[in-house]
Protein backbone atom coordinates (compact mmCIF):
# COMPACT_ATOMS: atom_id res chain seq x y z
CA UNK A 1 0.00 0.00 0.00
CA UNK A 2 1.37 3.13 -0.84
CA UNK A 3 1.64 6.27 1.61
CA UNK A 4 -1.09 8.20 -0.49
CA UNK A 5 -3.59 5.41 -0.32
CA UNK A 6 -2.44 5.37 3.53
CA UNK A 7 -3.17 8.98 3.87
CA UNK A 8 -6.27 8.83 2.20
CA UNK A 9 -7.56 5.72 4.47
CA UNK A 10 -6.50 8.19 7.48
CA UNK A 11 -8.41 10.85 6.32
CA UNK A 12 -11.38 9.46 5.06
CA UNK A 13 -11.58 7.19 8.44
CA UNK A 14 -11.14 11.38 10.26
CA UNK A 15 -14.31 12.36 8.36
CA UNK A 16 -16.38 9.12 8.51
CA UNK A 17 -15.49 9.32 12.31
CA UNK A 18 -14.62 5.16 12.45
CA UNK A 19 -12.25 5.10 15.69
CA UNK A 20 -13.20 1.13 15.09
CA UNK A 21 -10.46 1.62 11.82
CA UNK A 22 -8.20 3.16 13.57
CA UNK A 23 -6.11 -0.10 14.72
CA UNK A 24 -6.33 -1.48 11.27
CA UNK A 25 -4.80 1.26 9.90
CA UNK A 26 -1.97 1.84 12.18
CA UNK A 27 -0.54 -1.48 10.95
CA UNK A 28 -0.02 -0.62 7.30
CA UNK A 29 0.97 2.64 8.45
CA UNK A 30 3.55 1.46 10.38
CA UNK A 31 5.53 -0.02 7.32
CA UNK A 32 5.21 2.79 4.80
CA UNK A 33 6.71 6.17 4.40
CA UNK A 34 4.42 7.55 7.33
CA UNK A 35 5.72 5.26 9.92
CA UNK A 36 6.56 8.14 12.30
CA UNK A 37 3.38 9.48 12.20
CA UNK A 38 1.98 6.21 12.71
CA UNK A 39 3.99 5.57 15.26
CA UNK A 40 3.37 8.59 17.57
CA UNK A 41 -0.67 7.98 17.34
CA UNK A 42 -0.13 4.53 18.46
CA UNK A 43 1.20 5.75 21.76
CA UNK A 44 -1.38 8.07 22.26
CA UNK A 45 -4.61 5.64 21.27
CA UNK A 46 -7.31 7.16 23.81
CA UNK A 47 -6.51 10.35 22.90
CA UNK A 48 -6.86 9.72 18.74
CA UNK A 49 -9.86 7.99 19.27
CA UNK A 50 -11.26 10.85 21.21
CA UNK A 51 -10.42 13.38 18.60
CA UNK A 52 -11.84 11.10 16.03
CA UNK A 53 -15.15 10.87 17.84
CA UNK A 54 -15.41 14.56 19.11
CA UNK A 55 -17.54 16.84 16.86
CA UNK A 56 -15.46 20.11 17.85
CA UNK A 57 -12.86 21.79 16.24
CA UNK A 58 -9.92 24.17 17.53
CA UNK A 59 -9.35 25.72 14.52
CA UNK A 60 -11.20 28.88 14.43
CA UNK A 61 -8.93 29.62 17.61
CA UNK A 62 -5.43 28.51 16.03
CA UNK A 63 -6.56 30.83 13.06
CA UNK A 64 -6.82 33.73 15.31
CA UNK A 65 -3.77 32.49 17.16
CA UNK A 66 -1.78 32.58 13.73
CA UNK A 67 -3.43 35.98 12.77
CA UNK A 68 -2.93 37.35 16.02
CA UNK A 69 1.67 36.66 15.80
CA UNK A 70 1.73 37.46 12.09
CA UNK A 71 0.47 41.27 12.78
CA UNK A 72 2.97 41.09 15.78
CA UNK A 73 6.01 39.77 14.14
CA UNK A 74 5.35 42.31 11.26
CA UNK A 75 5.31 45.20 13.52
CA UNK A 76 8.36 44.02 15.47
CA UNK A 77 9.56 47.22 17.84
CA UNK A 78 7.45 49.67 15.79
CA UNK A 79 4.58 50.19 18.18
CA UNK A 80 3.11 49.43 21.42
CA UNK A 81 -0.28 47.36 22.45
CA UNK A 82 -2.74 50.33 21.54
CA UNK A 83 -1.39 50.29 17.47
CA UNK A 84 -1.35 46.21 17.79
CA UNK A 85 -4.99 46.42 19.05
CA UNK A 86 -5.93 48.69 16.55
CA UNK A 87 -4.81 46.32 13.93
CA UNK A 88 -6.31 43.12 15.41
CA UNK A 89 -9.72 44.82 15.77
CA UNK A 90 -9.74 47.24 12.75
CA UNK A 91 -8.81 43.75 10.68
CA UNK A 92 -11.99 41.49 9.23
Amino acid sequence: MTAREIVARFHQMLRRRGEGTLIPWIDPARRSLVASFANRLAKDKPAVRAVIRSPWSNGQTEGQITKLKLVKRQMCGRAKIDLLQARLIGAT
